[in-house]
């Protein structure tokens, strides 16, 4: 009986040791500098493609193309207007505002925060031809299907 308890003792151990061992090369997978590396790059290549994707359809004049890019429950925030949740919510912010004859938006001073491996954070001052203000947090979230979505929008027109 002594023998078998040892027996369990050590297959439990081994066990124990073997899954220790799975977990800290799955660990050191995560912080190895090149798929850190390789990860970060990839965020900012989706985040910055669906960025420039955004500002071409909104001086295209496409407000559906821009509300593309949000996920469905999306909020954006636009003061002094209000608060806007849903894709169709926000199409309707873009389409009145391409109507009034807003267009050419241009970013400057953009500063992109990678916040995990998957979402990104840009804030940045912006113009257009009738307004200028600045973006305050943009959070870009990748997709399953590796796109990046708006999930925030919190921008400032100024007066």
């Amino acid at each position: 009986m002594r023998i078998q308890q040892h027996l369990s003792l050590a297959a439990a151990l081994f066990t124990f040791a073997l899954l220790g061992s799975n977990l800290a090369q799955a660990e050191s997978k995560a912080t190895d500098p090149a798929t850190r590396a390789a990860t970060d790059k990839n965020l900012q290549v989706a985040v910055a493609t669906a960025s420039k994707a955004w500002k071409d359809a909104f001086n295209a004049g496409d407000a559906a193309a821009a509300a593309a890019l949000y996920e469905e429950d999306a909020v954006m925030v636009v003061k002094p207007f209000g608060t806007y949740k849903g894709r169709k919510a926000i199409q309707a912010f873009w389409t009145d505002i391409i109507s009034k004859g807003f267009d050419d938006v241009v970013y400057k001073n953009t500063v992109t925060t990678l916040l995990d491996d998957k979402s990104a954070r840009i804030a940045s001052d912006w113009k257009m031809n009738n307004a200028h203000g600045v973006i305050t947090n943009e959070l870009w979230v990748i997709q399953p299907d590796g796109r990046a979505l708006l999930r925030e929008d919190h921008f400032e027109i100024a007066q």
